[in-house]
């Protein structure tokens, strides 16, 4: 994953995600440029990745 700079963009990772509904959890680690989500079956994997994009972040 690259665009996991700063902690300003992992707050705004964080806060995107969180808005989607059926998300439980978002642990974001800069050091390893990972971001993990825990979702039930509201979500889709799809919105899941848009949301990322959209904040700058590119998925490897």
């Amino acid at each position: 994953m690259s665009g996991l700079q700063n902690s300003q963009i992992k707050t705004q990772v964080k806060n995107a995600l969180n808005q989607l509904s059926g998300v439980q959890m978002v642990n974001v680690d800069l050091g390893r440029g990972s971001i993990e989500v825990g979702y039930n079956e509201a979500t889709q994997e799809s919105e899941i990745i848009q949301c990322i994009e959209h904040i700058g972040c590119k998925i490897d």
